[in-house]
């Protein structure tokens, strides 16, 4: 079976393509540099796409910047950092970047489609704090839909499913899942502040580290 795998390097994402191989997929990543804060997670999306052997690996460019409207896409849009668990459920964050799974699901698509794939994984998480609106199941439900009406293959009847085993798991049960599917975690980044060492500070390094903390493991990646 061939799946196409977003890959972007993060404990989320390569926990999926795990999943996907063990799922005995065929697996073929596809990462995306739309010049983002932090690009050097693309180091990692590469890093564990080739330890993991995918078929291949491809990396889109295109320019987010053009528009902004994120503080990962607009240097002048402060990171928020040093927030409780708490703080990062109250609102929609300004790390969030529109459209940004719509904009990464449409090239999967496209990409699987024309290499006749069968499914998408994507590692999105309706629990996770971060309460982004395009990781939502509703979301999943109407881009799903999209496939199936948006596409030869799925007018067909051959439908490329859309699949998010992260969907309803909360950060340590995927970090659970990451080790019993042996995710090298050394190799993931999930640092939003752009440097070579993450900062520890952000959204994305406090529910990470949290979640370690919580399971009683160390996080084996480097902190400033």
């Amino acid at each position: 079976m061939k799946a196409v795998i977003l890959l972007s390097g993060g404990l989320d994402s390569s926990t999926v393509l795990y999943q996907a191989l063990a799922d005995s997929c065929e697996c073929y990543a596809i990462s995306f540099d739309y010049q983002q804060r932090h690009k050097r997670e693309l180091h990692s999306a590469l890093a564990i796409a080739k330890t993991a052997g995918v078929v291949q690996n491809q990396i889109v460019t295109f320019d987010l910047r053009q528009w902004g409207g994120s503080a990962l896409t607009d240097d002048t849009i402060d990171l928020p950092q040093k927030r409780s668990l708490e703080e990062m459920s109250q609102n929609i964050p300004v790390t969030y970047v529109p459209a940004r799974n719509t904009i990464f699901l449409s090239f999967a698509l496209a990409y699987a489609e024309t290499i006749a794939a069968e499914r998408v994984y994507i590692g999105i998480n309706a629990l996770d704090y971060s309460g982004y609106p395009d990781c939502r199941p509703d979301y999943i439900q109407a881009m799903q839909e999209v496939f199936r009406l948006g596409t030869k293959q799925g007018r067909e009847g051959k439908v490329i499913t859309i699949v998010a085993p992260l969907l309803n798991l909360k950060k340590t049960e995927i970090i659970q899942l990451g080790n019993k599917l042996g995710v090298p975690w050394e190799l993931t980044w999930s640092c939003y502040a752009g440097g070579d060492i993450a900062c520890g500070v952000c959204d994305a390094c406090q529910l990470r580290l949290a979640a370690f903390a919580e399971l009683g493991l160390k996080d084996p990646l480097a902190y400033r």
